[in-house]
């Protein structure tokens, strides 16, 4: 067979389903043959949704995602999303190839210097035969490193013939390893003197929630999430939720009052650890499979598996006698319960509303086991604070490199790895940069509903220029209805403005994902003068 088909019989061998990608000389023979085999081709409008597509569908299918763009333009114009896949750490193929090598060709580029310059890996298929070896290399690397890696099949290379050799088998997942003995005694020194533990989880503890819920309550220790942790302990009555800066009081409360932290299978990043506030004064144990991200701040760093090291603590305190601590406060879980119950602070206006009413009405009316996505802007903080997921896994941001306009694309991805009730929190400037990418929805009848945050301005922009009492003006922007693009692409779509607007959507919101009836875009009209983060009562800025 051709080698470019050898690629694709490769791709399926290795239990690859779906590949995104926008078609090109590069890489249509692979693509087509990849279709033949069986596989799912989900065409994309432009190449960086291509690969945020492929983004999502790995991080929340957790799974490969595999993306496919041509080389030259089609490779640079999927930089910004290769970048931001790197850094969220997802595996991920991209398939591309490189040109003719002629200096004269147009669409000439280093695609190795492309994937160095985005942090991504690199597997150049050298000769035919070695194709589908590499393939599996390229695939291999993606899992163990935990970022995407670029494979360049170069086009001359992919129609000489190959033999066909034996069928490749998927990778064995590794086995994580378990505590080393002298660490992990120091560990349980640590958690069995804690008066007030509190144990914090990220999305590396995804597969241990039992195993760390049955251990904080051993130890008596309320439990809390990093961002990408966020929904992991929903429902238990000591569930701090989100900690660092999106931290509720009384949250911020119960960890500054703690003696020990018990980090499992999360980073110690600035905003996780309020600039390293919440570090300082109480002893920090940390477990990761990573030993990169143990931080220096740790005064124990077991480099092991945090489900089997969760359960070996435990088994191990309650061989020991161990009671729980009860230094924390008796009523926190009713205290907990009440500022969830609570009232949350807005300010709508006589025809916009603050981006919290919309996420808090969401997380009323949307179905419980929906999966949220959302790009980077002034708006976040709404979603990541008030708009709940039932686990970490049903959970996805773009801001690894704050770059906004990612967020459609990768909740496509996600999508179509969930196929159930899907919501995207976008921003009106980084929303109307892929809006297109909603007749890729449309196409795919994807549950999908994309609620666009529009201030009329580039937010960030618009407050840090009147904070340093400068005219924001600059940073208005004037959009196209979105409501009315929307449906000239085929989705349905409603523009809301008040309260009455929201209640009106109920039932459409509610039957997500149940409908069959594809996408709806809700546009959103926000003040850009209302700061989503501000107490209502004080002023966003100068007057």
């Amino acid at each position: 067979m051709r080698a470019h088909r050898r690629v694709a019989t490769a791709l399926r061998e290795l239990g690859v389903e779906t590949v995104f990608g926008l078609m090109g000389e590069g890489n249509m023979r692979p693509l087509i043959d990849f279709a033949g085999l069986g596989g799912s081709v989900v065409a994309a409008t432009t190449e960086g949704a291509a690969v945020s597509m492929a983004d999502g569908y790995a991080r929340v299918g957790r799974r490969l995602g595999v993306a496919s763009v041509t080389h030259g333009p089609g490779a640079t114009n999927a930089l910004t999303a290769l970048t931001e896949a790197v850094r969220a750490r997802t595996p991920l193929l991209l398939l591309t190839g490189d040109t003719p090598p002629r200096e004269d060709h147009l669409q000439r580029f280093d695609l190795r210097g492309l994937a160095a310059l985005a942090g991504a890996g690199y597997v150049r298929v050298g000769a035919a035969a070695d194709a589908a070896a590499d393939v599996a290399r390229a695939t291999r690397r993606a899992a163990t490193e935990s970022r995407p890696v670029l494979l360049d099949l170069p086009v001359p290379l992919q129609r000489l013939d190959v033999a066909d050799g034996p069928p490749l088998r998927p990778p064995s997942p590794l086995r994580p390893g378990a505590p080393g003995e002298e660490e992990l005694d120091r560990a349980l020194g640590i958690l069995a003197g804690a008066r007030r533990p509190v144990i914090l989880a990220g999305r590396g503890a995804l597969d241990a929630r039992d195993e760390i819920v049955a251990l904080a309550h051993c130890v008596g220790a309320p439990l809390g999430t990093t961002l990408l942790g966020k929904g992991l302990f929903a429902g238990e009555p000591l569930d701090l939720g989100v900690i660092g800066t999106l931290a509720s009081g009384r949250a911020l409360e119960t960890v500054q009052a703690a003696d020990c932290l018990l980090v499992l299978g999360a980073g110690l990043n600035r905003y996780t650890s309020v600039d390293g506030a919440l570090l300082e004064g109480r002893a920090v144990v940390q477990v990761d499979r990573d030993p990169a991200r143990i931080s220096a701040a740790a005064e124990v760093g077991l480099v092991a598996d945090v489900r089997r090291t969760a359960a070996s603590m435990r088994e191990q305190l309650i061989a020991a006698g161990q009671e729980p601590a009860t230094a924390h406060r008796g009523d926190l879980a009713a205290l907990l319960a009440a500022e969830a119950a609570g009232p949350v602070a807005s300010a709508d206006g006589p025809d916009t509303l603050d981006p919290r009413t919309v996420m808090r009405w969401l997380d009323r009316v949307l179905p419980a086991d929906r999966v949220v996505v959302t790009d980077t802007g002034r708006f976040v903080s709404a979603p990541w604070r008030l708009l709940s997921v039932r686990s970490p896994a049903d959970f996805a941001h773009t801001c690894n490199f704050a770059s906004i306009g990612l967020g459609l694309g990768t909740a496509l991805g996600a999508a179509v790895a969930a196929r159930r009730a899907t919501v995207a929190v976008v921003g009106d400037g980084g929303g109307v940069m892929n809006l297109v990418e909603l007749a890729t929805a449309v196409r795919l009848g994807l549950p999908l509903l994309v609620v666009v945050c529009n201030d009329g301005a580039y937010g960030m922009e618009y407050r840090h220029l009147r904070a340093e009492d400068d005219d924001p003006s600059p940073a208005r922007c004037v959009w196209p209805d979105f409501a009315a693009v929307a449906r000239a692409l085929g989705a349905r779509a409603a523009t809301v403005r008040t309260r009455a607007d929201l209640e009106a959507l109920d039932g459409r919101v509610a039957a997500l994902g149940s409908d069959g009836a594809g996408p709806l875009l809700v546009d959103v009209r926000c003040d850009p003068d209302v700061d989503p983060d501000a107490d209502p009562a004080e002023p966003a800025g100068p007057a």
